[in-house]
């Protein structure tokens, strides 16, 4: 019963092509809405795809709500809403690369004698 739980009952096996690259069935396309990018990554010994998210909403009511205690409304709200958004979004891009640069070999990740030095 576990198996039809986690929807492993609805499977396809697919080839990979000689330079990597597979293709993913339409009616997994069309279930999970995919676009021309989605999200990977290996997780418990399974390459995991899906579906990539940029819209921020998950910072946006916490943004919001800052602003608001901060005193914003009005067009001003906006405006800064606007401005807080475009800087997270450089934020997130930032870490990403960093991440697939540590990913790659490009750069070395810190260690915790980094972050917070001799203890």
């Amino acid at each position: 019963m576990a198996v039809l739980e986690r929807g492993l009952m609805d499977r396809k096996i697919i080839a990979v092509s000689s330079k990597r690259q597979i293709t993913i069935p339409q009616k997994f396309y069309e279930r999970l809405q995919l676009s021309n990018e989605v999200e990977c990554f290996v997780e418990d010994g399974a390459l995991v795809i899906r579906p990539l998210r940029r819209e921020g909403g998950e910072f946006a009511v916490h943004i919001l709500r800052e602003l608001v205690v901060q005193g914003y409304s009005g067009e001003d709200l906006v405006k800064r809403f606007e401005s807080m958004t475009k800087e997270i979004q450089k934020a997130v891009s930032l870490a990403l690369k960093e991440a697939d640069d540590i990913a790659s070999g490009k750069r070395n990740a810190a260690t915790l004698k980094d972050i917070f030095g001799e203890s």
